[in-house]
């Protein structure tokens, strides 16, 4: 594996690879790995001749109250998984690569980031998020890249750019990856002590009790969203959001009659911790299998 700082250093490195006529895969990482990332590296390596990991902590999705400065970082021991994952290339840029001085370009996805964690974090998260990840296609260039399911919001903000911007690339989301005890995977749990480790769990088992009563045949909104607040108010969580949206739109969903994202983030000791699972009308369990959009086909088209 090559560890790569420069922008000029990857287009090299792809142009080289495409003119043999080899696949590009994409893995966009603010590091920190843990094993929902390294499943991603794995989906990548499997379906691709090139993997590309990208391993930048994006500041312009911070804002100034939240954790950039102790956000969790250790390339070496990121980049001794990713090599043992058969990565190629980690791309490990500085900050002044990515954005360097008179930097002044801002892409704003309006409809889906005003919402949840856009109203929760600020308009400024997904707008870091959507220039940050279009900057990292163009360099890079992938035939497919992948994200994890956890960040649906996130999804679905890449997924629009990469629709509305035409831009030749097919996103597959990850199913998440979890714990034995049901917590979602995130680099942020490193800042859970162990009282607050027990309590985070409390987030999955709210939208299993919420699954649960959608199998039970509940459609209504409301009374889902009831079941997951009894498990969080039992653990002593107030959610900054719990809410049922359409999986493609984002739209507030009030009876169940469509494919619907049930999402919750809250605030868990010193960690600010997201969750989601799908509800279809088809399985009521949380999706268990990649899903991926190609803007060459049905024009939907992904942190």
């Amino acid at each position: 594996m090559r560890i790569l700082r420069t922008i000029a250093e990857v287009r090299a490195a792809v142009r080289d690879a495409k003119a043999a006529g080899r696949s590009v895969g994409l893995v966009p990482t603010m590091g920190a790995f843990h094993e929902g990332h390294l499943s991603l590296m794995r989906a990548a390596r499997t379906e691709n001749d090139l993997v590309v990991v990208s391993l930048f902590v994006n500041p312009t999705q911070f804002a100034a109250n939240e954790d950039l400065s102790t956000y969790p970082r250790d390339e070496a021991h990121d980049a001794s998984l990713a090599e043992a994952e058969g990565v190629d290339i980690l791309f490990a840029p500085h900050r002044a690569e990515i954005y360097p001085d008179g930097f002044a370009t801002n892409i704003h996805v309006a409809g889906i980031t005003e919402v949840l964690d856009g109203a929760s974090r600020g308009p400024h998260h997904f707008d870091g998020v959507a220039t940050v990840v279009t900057k990292l296609f163009g360099i890079v260039q992938p035939d497919v890249a992948y994200f994890g399911q956890k960040d649906a919001q996130q999804v679905l903000v890449v997924r629009r750019v990469v629709r509305d911007l035409d831009l030749d690339v097919r996103v597959v989301a990850c199913p998440i990856v979890r714990e034995a005890d049901g917590l979602a995977m995130s680099s942020r749990n490193v800042y859970l002590d162990a009282d607050a480790r027990a309590q985070a769990t409390a987030l999955n088992r709210a939208l299993d009790a919420a699954d649960a009563a959608h199998r039970s045949g509940e459609r209504d909104g409301d009374s889902i969203l009831s079941s997951a607040h009894a498990v969080l108010s039992a653990a002593g969580i107030d959610a900054e959001y719990l809410e049922l949206r359409d999986a493609e739109t984002l739209r507030p969903v009030a009876v169940l009659d469509r494919d619907a994202l049930l999402l919750v983030a809250a605030r868990v000791g010193a960690a600010r911790l997201i969750d989601n699972h799908l509800l279809t009308l088809t399985s009521t369990t949380e999706t268990s299998t990649t899903t991926e959009t190609s803007t060459n086909t049905d024009g939907k088209g992904d942190a």
